[in-house]
């Protein structure tokens, strides 16, 4: 079967240039590649289709193909529409039809006739339900993230929207966030509550019915296991003496055996590590088990070289600084860099080594990828129980990792502590933990939940709808979009 994924706002490259370095080159960019990748395995043709950009601050994305080493049913096809410089993914919403065009011009002239699309993001999802609408292809809808759910974070009001909307521009994304996800064939969400809680949100309502499960499947993302696992690799030395020596330099002698209850996260405030640091920090008996070890990334000593960050991060690692000086825990607190997702293994099994373990508090996670990572490792997991880890974390009854409640320092306490302080139970969870992993959330699943979808719109499955397209994605140039459509539909009290 030949498939295509569908990303303008990608990136992609054989390099895996940037990931991690601008707010564009998120998760969803590891998703559909390491789908893609093990589609491939299977023995499918697949397409990885995203925007070409010709702009000498970009050069891994100027060539109209490319390739990842070892893959060679895996083709990356970068196709122009708009200006050929980098666009943020909020200004790519007007060239959309013409990057449509240029894709099924491509395919025609290939010969190529595709069964169906998957489609990521809003734009991706946009560029399926066009695509459709012209040759009636079928297709598949994940969103990743949706818009509504950003404006809920930015306290989006009616005074503030247009402003808001000015910078993100939410009346494209959420109109094309509905276009999309009423034409696919079949909505892909990683947790049924994502399903329920995201597409079930009032700017969404008459577009898709979250209850109606012949419109969606649940299809966990995984943990890349060629990486993640417990076998020590060429990165484990390295990462080893970096830890040490972090230990050596802030961590008092007579508490340098102790375990690491490691924390790594982006510095964001609904990751919460300051209630982390605070919860352990004000528990004597949590500080008599273990010591706490923050991973920052790029930064070799984090809590030392604050200066060197700015806005939110620099006040976390402030807030931190302080939660520790004002409890006399220096002595008891380290941090140090793990730069890549080898390092970041590695990492995780030096600690698991020592008997620690990780720890995520988030205030939401809506999957929780990192704490499967860290348990693929052998490290036992502690995690917030809002989100997508009330699901990953727990199942008939079962516990392969430790549920608290982010907002309760003696509940993060606690769950830490029980793992900590019994061997039996630690040893218990680090083989459920790895057992969970392997069984259920690797990407090889993914790839088989994604196929199986494909397959289901192929043999007539699934329900897609008809709503009508707005003109200014067919032709920005004579329509546009306007703030009250989407006031109306996000503030549909008022």
């Amino acid at each position: 079967m030949q498939l295509a994924f569908l990303n303008p706002q990608g990136n992609f490259d054989a390099a895996d240039s940037y990931w991690t370095e601008h707010p564009d080159f998120g998760g969803q960019l590891v998703y559909v590649k390491e789908v893609a990748l093990a589609l491939g395995q299977m023995g499918h043709r697949v397409d990885i289709v995203t925007r070409q950009i010709v702009d000498s601050a970009w050069p891994e994305f100027a060539g109209g193909e490319d390739r990842y080493p070892d893959a060679p049913n895996v083709r990356i096809l970068r196709l122009p529409a708009g200006p050929p410089q980098f666009l943020p993914k909020e200004q790519l919403w007007p060239h959309l039809a013409e990057w449509v065009d240029r894709l099924l011009a491509f395919y025609d002239d290939e010969g190529s006739v595709l069964a169906a699309y998957t489609t990521h993001y809003g734009d991706g999802g946009l560029a399926g339900a066009l695509i459709q609408a012209r040759r009636g292809t079928p297709f598949t809808f994940t969103g990743h993230s949706l818009g509504a759910q950003k404006m809920d974070k930015l306290h989006a009001t009616p005074k503030t929207l247009a402003e808001l909307d000015q910078r993100f521009h939410f009346k494209e994304r959420i109109m094309a966030e509905r276009v999309a996800m009423n034409r696919a064939g079949i909505v892909i969400t990683s947790t049924a509550q994502e399903r329920f809680e995201q597409y079930g949100h009032p700017a969404y309502r008459g577009a898709v019915d979250p209850t109606n499960d012949a419109r969606f499947r649940v299809v966990p993302p995984g943990a890349n296991l060629r990486i993640f696992n417990p076998t020590p690799g060429p990165a484990d030395a390295v990462v080893s003496e970096r830890i040490a020596s972090a230990i050596v330099r802030d961590i008092a002698t007579q508490r340098r055996r102790l375990p690491l209850i490691i924390a790594s996260s982006r510095l964001d405030r609904k990751k919460n590590l300051t209630g982390l640091v605070e919860a352990f920090v004000a528990t004597p008996e949590l500080r008599a088990l273990a010591n706490l070890a923050l991973v920052v990334r790029g930064l070799e000593n984090p809590l030392t070289q604050r200066d060197q960050l700015h806005g939110e991060e620099r006040a976390i690692l402030d807030e931190i600084a302080a939660a520790v000086a004002a409890q006399g825990a220096e002595g008891i607190v380290t941090s140090f860099p793990l730069n890549s997702q080898e390092e970041l293994a590695a990492g995780y099994r030096i600690a698991a080594a020592d008997g620690g373990v990780f720890a995520l508090t988030a205030l939401y996670e809506p999957f929780g990828l990192a704490p499967l990572e860290a348990m693929a490792c052998g490290l036992p997991a502690v995690v917030t129980r809002n989100g997508g880890p009330s699901e990953s974390m727990v199942e008939d009854g079962r516990e392969f990792g430790v549920l608290v409640d982010p907002t309760d320092p003696i509940d993060i306490a606690r769950g830490l502590r029980r793992l900590l302080a019994d061997e039996a139970v630690w040893d218990e969870f680090r083989r459920a933990g790895m057992e969970r992993v392997e069984s259920r959330y690797t990407w090889e699943r993914t790839a088989a939940g994604y196929l199986a979808a494909v397959e289901t719109l192929l043999a007539g499955g699934g329900a897609p709808g008809d709503m009508p397209i707005p003109a200014a994605f067919t032709d920005p140039e004579q329509a546009t979009l306007d703030v009250a459509t989407l006031s109306a539909l996000y503030f549909p009290e008022t």
